[in-house]
């Protein structure tokens, strides 16, 4: 098992989680619950591979992804009540998410052959998608579309991963300290309330 697929699969299970617990906070019933989180989970990754043309899309070719989704949505159907009440443990579940999925759609896209560019964009997609699906099905304005600074940091982890690669820096070194790098940042802009302009 490589770092990155481990990073998939254990993303793919956090992400999961995440949309079934927003999908509880919303008072959803079972199969709106398991909906929420299967769309929250596939939604990144779907997108990315479809534009890179990367077909079929990486959850359709491993069954491993759908039960790691179906283990996400059960953590949360079990524990979900003490984790609601928890509000910094769902927020570490989303930001851990946004952090392994940036690097994972980063290096899937650079492996494709695409500019460096494309591949930080589509790292972001891969983060950023599923929780755009997710809060839209909940009715709630996504967070790339407000003043929180949530995409940018996806934006900025991606151009460190491809920096540090040049700089020759060993791959699992590289996740790692990229991943850090966009948890922290997540973390530190929520904590001190970092917001991009208002232009309004």
């Amino acid at each position: 098992m490589t770092i990155l697929y481990f990073i998939d699969i254990v993303g793919t299970m956090v992400f999961a989680i995440s949309g079934a617990l927003a999908g509880r906070d919303k008072k959803l019933d079972f199969f709106g619950i398991a909906a929420v989180g299967l769309i929250t989970a596939i939604g990144g990754g779907t997108m990315r591979d479809i534009l890179l043309g990367s077909t079929p899309v990486g959850w359709m070719k491993d069954l491993i992804y759908l039960a790691m989704i179906g283990s996400g949505i059960l953590i949360s159907l079990l524990f979900g009540k003490v984790v609601l009440k928890l509000r910094r443990t769902f927020f570490m579940f989303d930001t851990v998410g946004i952090a392994v999925f940036t690097v994972l759609g980063l290096q899937k896209a650079l492996t494709l052959g695409v500019h460096p560019i494309i591949a930080i964009m589509m790292g972001m997609v891969s983060a950023v998608f599923g929780g755009v699906l997710r809060d839209i099905v909940c009715n709630e304005i996504p967070l790339i579309f407000r003043k929180e600074i949530y995409a940018l940091t996806c934006l900025c982890g991606g151009i460190l991963y491809v920096i540090l690669q040049r700089a020759g820096l060993d791959q699992g070194w590289n996740i790692l300290v990229t991943v850090l790098f966009i948890a922290s940042f997540r973390i530190f802009a929520v904590k001190f309330k970092w917001q991009l302009p208002d232009i309004s």
